[in-house]
Protein backbone atom coordinates (compact mmCIF):
# COMPACT_ATOMS: atom_id res chain seq x y z
CA UNK A 1 0.00 0.00 0.00
CA UNK A 2 1.58 3.11 -1.10
CA UNK A 3 2.17 5.82 1.85
CA UNK A 4 0.22 9.59 1.18
CA UNK A 5 2.20 12.56 2.91
CA UNK A 6 -1.01 14.11 4.46
CA UNK A 7 0.61 13.37 7.69
CA UNK A 8 4.48 13.73 7.03
CA UNK A 9 6.55 15.31 9.72
CA UNK A 10 3.64 14.73 12.56
CA UNK A 11 3.63 11.85 14.71
CA UNK A 12 1.00 10.83 16.80
CA UNK A 13 0.34 8.73 19.68
CA UNK A 14 -2.28 5.88 19.85
CA UNK A 15 -3.44 4.26 22.98
CA UNK A 16 -4.97 1.21 23.12
CA UNK A 17 -3.44 0.57 19.40
CA UNK A 18 -2.81 -3.18 19.27
CA UNK A 19 -6.70 -4.19 18.24
CA UNK A 20 -9.57 -3.09 17.44
CA UNK A 21 -10.76 0.78 16.84
CA UNK A 22 -7.18 1.17 18.12
CA UNK A 23 -5.26 -0.57 15.67
CA UNK A 24 -7.38 0.60 12.86
CA UNK A 25 -6.76 4.36 13.73
CA UNK A 26 -2.52 3.45 14.04
CA UNK A 27 -2.70 2.05 10.87
CA UNK A 28 -4.77 4.90 9.07
CA UNK A 29 -2.33 7.51 10.17
CA UNK A 30 0.75 5.28 9.12
CA UNK A 31 -0.78 5.12 5.37
CA UNK A 32 -1.15 8.98 5.65
CA UNK A 33 2.46 9.74 6.76
CA UNK A 34 2.56 10.10 9.96
CA UNK A 35 4.84 8.75 12.82
CA UNK A 36 3.11 6.49 14.93
CA UNK A 37 3.74 5.83 18.58
CA UNK A 38 1.51 2.32 19.10
CA UNK A 39 0.33 1.90 23.44
CA UNK A 40 -0.77 -1.42 24.44
CA UNK A 41 -0.69 -3.67 26.96
CA UNK A 42 1.03 -6.68 24.98
CA UNK A 43 4.42 -5.88 23.80
CA UNK A 44 4.29 -9.13 21.24
CA UNK A 45 1.25 -7.88 19.75
CA UNK A 46 2.95 -4.33 19.73
CA UNK A 47 6.09 -5.52 17.79
CA UNK A 48 3.88 -7.41 15.21
CA UNK A 49 2.04 -3.91 14.74
CA UNK A 50 5.25 -2.16 14.55
CA UNK A 51 6.39 -5.08 11.61
CA UNK A 52 2.67 -5.17 9.94
CA UNK A 53 3.22 -0.94 9.41
CA UNK A 54 6.50 -0.90 8.53
CA UNK A 55 6.05 -3.45 6.00
CA UNK A 56 3.16 -1.14 4.31
CA UNK A 57 5.81 1.29 4.13
CA UNK A 58 4.56 3.34 6.74
CA UNK A 59 6.93 4.26 10.32
CA UNK A 60 5.99 2.94 14.16
CA UNK A 61 7.18 2.02 17.50
CA UNK A 62 5.78 0.77 20.40
CA UNK A 63 5.57 1.87 24.15
CA UNK A 64 3.83 -1.10 26.72
CA UNK A 65 2.56 0.64 29.62
CA UNK A 66 -0.76 -0.17 32.19
CA UNK A 67 -3.23 3.16 31.81
CA UNK A 68 -4.79 2.08 35.44
CA UNK A 69 -1.34 2.69 37.01
CA UNK A 70 -1.35 7.30 36.71
CA UNK A 71 2.38 6.64 37.00
CA UNK A 72 2.84 4.59 34.32
CA UNK A 73 0.65 6.49 32.24
CA UNK A 74 2.35 9.39 32.76
CA UNK A 75 5.65 7.57 31.84
CA UNK A 76 3.75 6.34 29.07
CA UNK A 77 3.56 10.42 27.72
CA UNK A 78 7.32 11.04 28.60
CA UNK A 79 8.59 7.91 26.67
CA UNK A 80 6.44 9.18 23.61
CA UNK A 81 7.89 12.91 23.64
CA UNK A 82 6.17 15.44 21.55
CA UNK A 83 3.38 14.39 19.44
CA UNK A 84 1.77 16.56 17.15
CA UNK A 85 -1.62 14.23 17.45
CA UNK A 86 -2.86 12.15 20.69
CA UNK A 87 -5.65 9.80 19.93
CA UNK A 88 -7.07 8.55 23.34
CA UNK A 89 -8.58 5.12 21.94
CA UNK A 90 -7.71 2.56 25.26
CA UNK A 91 -10.78 1.93 26.64
CA UNK A 92 -12.02 -0.79 29.61
CA UNK A 93 -15.82 -1.79 30.05
CA UNK A 94 -17.16 -4.29 32.38
CA UNK A 95 -20.63 -4.42 31.35
CA UNK A 96 -22.66 -5.57 34.83
CA UNK A 97 -25.19 -4.38 36.90
CA UNK A 98 -24.88 -1.57 39.42
CA UNK A 99 -25.08 -3.97 42.41
CA UNK A 100 -22.73 -6.53 40.72
CA UNK A 101 -19.67 -3.66 40.50
CA UNK A 102 -17.54 -3.64 42.87
CA UNK A 103 -15.10 -0.14 43.31
CA UNK A 104 -12.32 -2.12 42.13
CA UNK A 105 -14.39 -2.69 38.84
CA UNK A 106 -15.48 1.13 39.16
CA UNK A 107 -12.53 2.23 39.92
CA UNK A 108 -10.31 0.74 36.83
CA UNK A 109 -12.99 1.97 34.03
CA UNK A 110 -12.86 5.19 35.39
CA UNK A 111 -9.05 4.84 35.86
CA UNK A 112 -8.53 3.62 31.81
CA UNK A 113 -11.51 5.83 30.47
CA UNK A 114 -11.23 9.03 31.88
CA UNK A 115 -8.34 9.62 34.25
CA UNK A 116 -5.66 8.53 31.54
CA UNK A 117 -6.76 10.69 28.48
CA UNK A 118 -6.59 13.45 31.42
CA UNK A 119 -3.13 12.84 32.53
CA UNK A 120 -2.48 12.52 29.02
CA UNK A 121 -3.70 15.71 28.01
CA UNK A 122 -1.99 17.53 30.89
CA UNK A 123 1.29 16.06 29.84
CA UNK A 124 1.17 16.49 25.87
CA UNK A 125 -1.31 19.24 24.88
CA UNK A 126 1.04 22.23 26.64
CA UNK A 127 3.76 21.17 24.20
CA UNK A 128 1.22 21.25 21.57
CA UNK A 129 0.28 24.73 22.13
CA UNK A 130 3.84 25.63 22.53
CA UNK A 131 4.53 24.68 19.07
CA UNK A 132 1.32 26.06 17.82
CA UNK A 133 -0.61 23.56 16.87
CA UNK A 134 -1.95 19.73 17.72
CA UNK A 135 -5.06 17.71 16.90
CA UNK A 136 -6.42 15.71 19.97
CA UNK A 137 -9.34 13.02 19.56
CA UNK A 138 -11.00 11.09 22.53
CA UNK A 139 -12.47 7.82 21.32
CA UNK A 140 -15.94 8.07 23.20
CA UNK A 141 -19.03 5.65 23.22
CA UNK A 142 -22.68 6.05 22.48
CA UNK A 143 -23.06 4.86 26.44
CA UNK A 144 -22.41 7.88 27.35
CA UNK A 145 -26.20 8.83 26.42
CA UNK A 146 -27.89 6.19 25.86
CA UNK A 147 -27.85 4.30 28.87
CA UNK A 148 -28.71 0.70 29.16
CA UNK A 149 -29.70 -1.57 32.11
CA UNK A 150 -25.96 -2.84 32.16
CA UNK A 151 -22.77 -0.79 32.29
CA UNK A 152 -23.51 2.66 34.28
CA UNK A 153 -19.81 2.87 35.21
CA UNK A 154 -18.78 2.26 31.87
CA UNK A 155 -21.45 5.24 30.52
CA UNK A 156 -19.98 7.06 33.56
CA UNK A 157 -16.30 7.55 32.42
CA UNK A 158 -17.19 7.64 28.80
CA UNK A 159 -19.92 10.35 29.38
CA UNK A 160 -16.65 11.89 31.71
CA UNK A 161 -14.34 12.52 29.11
CA UNK A 162 -16.72 13.65 26.64
CA UNK A 163 -17.38 16.83 29.07
CA UNK A 164 -13.71 16.95 29.22
CA UNK A 165 -13.47 17.46 25.58
CA UNK A 166 -15.21 20.00 26.00
CA UNK A 167 -13.45 21.93 28.74
CA UNK A 168 -9.90 21.11 26.51
CA UNK A 169 -10.94 22.61 23.30
CA UNK A 170 -12.22 25.46 25.40
CA UNK A 171 -8.99 25.27 27.30
CA UNK A 172 -6.26 25.00 24.33
CA UNK A 173 -7.81 26.01 21.35
CA UNK A 174 -7.29 29.82 21.48
CA UNK A 175 -3.00 28.06 21.38
CA UNK A 176 -3.81 25.85 18.17
CA UNK A 177 -4.96 23.07 19.59
CA UNK A 178 -8.21 21.57 18.65
CA UNK A 179 -9.60 18.84 20.77
CA UNK A 180 -12.63 16.67 19.39
CA UNK A 181 -14.56 13.21 20.06
CA UNK A 182 -15.69 10.59 17.86
CA UNK A 183 -18.70 8.62 19.63
CA UNK A 184 -18.92 5.08 17.89
CA UNK A 185 -22.05 3.01 18.23
CA UNK A 186 -21.36 -0.77 18.55
CA UNK A 187 -18.39 -1.89 16.48
CA UNK A 188 -17.16 -5.37 15.62
CA UNK A 189 -13.83 -5.84 17.68
CA UNK A 190 -12.17 -9.05 19.18
CA UNK A 191 -13.55 -6.80 22.78
CA UNK A 192 -17.29 -7.18 21.50
CA UNK A 193 -16.73 -11.02 20.54
CA UNK A 194 -15.10 -11.63 23.51
CA UNK A 195 -17.66 -10.08 25.67
CA UNK A 196 -20.56 -11.21 23.90
CA UNK A 197 -18.90 -14.58 22.16
CA UNK A 198 -22.18 -16.61 19.89
CA UNK A 199 -24.27 -13.43 20.76
CA UNK A 200 -21.97 -10.82 18.09
CA UNK A 201 -25.02 -10.82 16.00
CA UNK A 202 -27.21 -9.02 18.31
CA UNK A 203 -25.13 -6.01 17.17
CA UNK A 204 -26.42 -5.63 13.94
CA UNK A 205 -30.23 -4.89 15.32
CA UNK A 206 -29.04 -2.06 16.98
CA UNK A 207 -28.95 1.26 15.07
CA UNK A 208 -30.74 2.20 11.90
CA UNK A 209 -28.09 1.12 9.49
CA UNK A 210 -29.03 -2.35 10.11
CA UNK A 211 -25.74 -3.36 11.11
CA UNK A 212 -22.78 -2.49 13.68
CA UNK A 213 -19.86 -0.92 12.68
CA UNK A 214 -16.35 -1.69 11.29
CA UNK A 215 -13.22 -0.48 12.79
CA UNK A 216 -11.85 1.07 9.87
CA UNK A 217 -14.88 3.25 9.39
CA UNK A 218 -14.04 4.72 12.81
CA UNK A 219 -10.25 5.25 12.14
CA UNK A 220 -12.06 7.61 9.02
CA UNK A 221 -13.70 9.87 11.24
CA UNK A 222 -10.83 9.71 13.38
CA UNK A 223 -8.86 10.50 9.90
CA UNK A 224 -10.89 13.57 9.50
CA UNK A 225 -10.93 14.88 13.06
CA UNK A 226 -7.25 15.11 12.73
CA UNK A 227 -6.80 16.47 9.15
CA UNK A 228 -6.55 20.30 8.10
CA UNK A 229 -10.31 19.22 6.74
CA UNK A 230 -11.71 19.77 9.80
CA UNK A 231 -10.06 23.08 10.97
CA UNK A 232 -12.97 24.71 12.01
CA UNK A 233 -14.38 21.59 14.16
CA UNK A 234 -13.31 22.31 17.71
CA UNK A 235 -15.09 20.78 20.84
CA UNK A 236 -17.18 18.37 19.09
CA UNK A 237 -18.67 15.05 19.31
CA UNK A 238 -19.45 13.42 16.36
CA UNK A 239 -21.44 10.32 16.52
CA UNK A 240 -20.73 7.30 14.07
CA UNK A 241 -23.26 4.91 15.69
CA UNK A 242 -25.44 3.94 12.39
CA UNK A 243 -28.34 6.01 13.39
CA UNK A 244 -30.63 6.04 16.89
CA UNK A 245 -33.98 3.44 16.22
CA UNK A 246 -36.36 3.77 18.32
CA UNK A 247 -36.71 -0.03 19.03
CA UNK A 248 -35.56 -3.14 18.17
CA UNK A 249 -37.39 -5.17 16.28
CA UNK A 250 -39.78 -7.87 17.49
Amino acid sequence: MSISTALQGRTALVTGATSGIGKAVAQNLAHQGATVVLHGRDQARGEALVKEIAAEGGTARFIAADLTDAEDTLRLAADAGAVDILVNNAGLYEFAPTAASDAASFDRQIAVNTRAPFLLVGALAPGMAERGHGSIVIVGSSAARMPAPIGAAYGASKAGVEILTRYWATEFGPAGVRVNAVSPGPVHTEGTKAALGEHTAMLDMTNARGRAGDPAEIAEVVSFLVSASSSYVNGAVLFADGGERSALPS
